[in-house]
């Protein structure tokens, strides 16, 4: 099964403050929680780059290297560009809430993982 950009879009828009940003000088959107980007991509590209840690980022592209790869000008830090044609759906959610997570206040993720059961 085949991931899209908007399928990403809507688990992050379903997340507790998770927000679509349109930046204009990069002409995309981005995904965020506040003022706090953890994901950008776009409908036409077929990509999303995605925050990980650097040990997560190392294992993902070590894992499946026609699936990930460090992102363009932020790999160093972590962050993994997606292909999502190639994706596992249940694989690019949990990366993507765990992206959220490492951006969104401790509190509101407790308060979401409580909710969650």
């Amino acid at each position: 099964m085949t991931v899209t950009y908007e399928q990403v879009r809507d688990w992050v828009l379903a997340l507790p403050g998770g927000a679509e940003v349109f930046v204009e000088q990069w002409g995309h959107p981005t995904l965020r929680y506040g003022d706090k980007m953890f994901a950008s991509g776009g409908g036409g590209s077929g990509t999303v780059t995605v925050k990980a840690s650097r040990e997560e980022q190392a294992e993902l592209v070590a894992t499946a290297p026609h699936v990930y790869s460090p992102a363009p000008y932020v790999g160093r830090y972590g962050w993994v560009t997606v292909v999502l044609a190639e994706a596992d759906p249940d694989e690019v959610r949990q990366l993507v809430t765990d992206a959220w997570r490492r951006t969104a206040p401790k509190k509101v993720v407790r308060a979401y993982d409580s909710a969650q059961g």
